[in-house]
């Protein structure tokens, strides 16, 4: 029953048929408010310049639209770099430092599973996780870091910083912010942007199954389990016959929930992300399958402006 909920609000935010376009107009009242409220803190927001290159990847919708593998895609390039996260479904509050240069300091329960994938992947780069993401840029700079990623900072208004936008392949038929629709802001923001990223013209995700860490087929009997935003969207990269099973995003499984799963999935091979596999691996599933993601840019993407904004700091310093 929870699955099937979560796949109703995903297709009632994104893609809502008639019954729940209805409902979506009877919350428009809410959602002006709402809208009102985000224009109020942009209108009278002071920003404050931290003296080093932030560079924010985020959207302007609910859920997931590549922000992580295109971090780590970006901030591989750089030397001392630091990615900056609140760490969504962590255990810990406050500031915590995942990882310092590459050397992971706590477990996925206290960073969240996004943190530890980056902190996986990034094998020299700091990262912290911070609900206040003014605490961990000046963090950031204490332990030396010389440019910032931030992880969703969009709607951070008051930090001066570089600002790159996803953008879904795929746009959602409904256009209304929350709690009509799935914008967090209005669509008209992507004209706010320093850089417009859109999947399938700028980028594209490059998908390959593996096994223990070996390019592998998978099985005619597959189950998907995963705990991200939107799961459907991973069925293209997928045979037709797999099944779905998704948890609510970042939601931490527990052993009860893994031993009910292989009882009632049990002559099935199970497939999953690299994000939700930080929170599997320590249950030791055997026929386990990985869905490797790389991301690809486009070569018409111009980080011209980008790499101008970064050395410009790098000239004062």
């Amino acid at each position: 029953m929870k699955q099937k909920l979560i796949l109703w609000v995903e297709d009632y935010l994104f893609y809502p048929n008639f019954f729940q376009k209805i409902i979506s107009f009877l919350l428009l009242p809410l959602t002006f408010i709402y809208v009102f409220v985000v224009l109020l803190k942009r209108a009278f927001v002071k920003q404050i310049d931290f003296e080093i290159p932030i560079i924010s990847i985020g959207n302007l919708t609910i859920g997931g639209s590549g922000k992580t593998p295109i971090t780590i895609k970006l901030a591989k390039e750089y030397e001392n770099a630091c990615v900056i996260l609140r760490g969504y479904g962590r255990s810990s509050k406050g500031l915590v430092i995942v990882s310092l240069n590459g050397e992971i300091k706590v477990d996925v329960n206290e960073s969240g599973d996004e943190a530890m994938l980056l902190a996986l992947f990034l094998k020299k780069a700091t990262i912290i996780v911070s609900e206040n993401r003014d605490n961990a840029i000046i963090k950031a700079k204490e332990l030396a870091c010389k440019i910032v990623f931030l992880d969703d900072g969009f709607s951070k208004y008051h930090i001066k910083k570089f600002e790159i936008l996803l953008r879904n392949k795929k746009e959602p038929t409904n256009i209304f912010c929350l709690p009509s629709g799935g914008y967090r802001e209005p669509k008209s923001f992507y004209s706010k942007a320093d850089l417009e990223l859109k999947e399938d013209r700028d980028f594209k995700r490059v998908v390959t199954i593996k096994k223990d860490e070996k390019e592998a087929i998978l099985p005619e009997k597959t189950l998907l389990l995963t705990a991200i935003s939107k799961p459907k969207r991973l069925l293209e990269f997928l045979p037709k016959n797999v099944n779905l099973l998704a948890f609510e995003d970042h939601h931490n499984f527990t052993q009860n929930e893994i031993d009910n799963i292989l009882e009632r999935y049990k002559d099935f091979s199970i497939v999953t992300t690299q994000k939700d596999f930080v929170k599997l691996k320590k249950f030791n599933l055997k026929n386990l399958y990985i869905m490797d993601l790389d991301i690809e840019f486009s070569k018409s993407v111009d980080f011209s402006f980008m790499n101008s904004y970064i050395s410009n700091f790098q000239m004062k310093s």
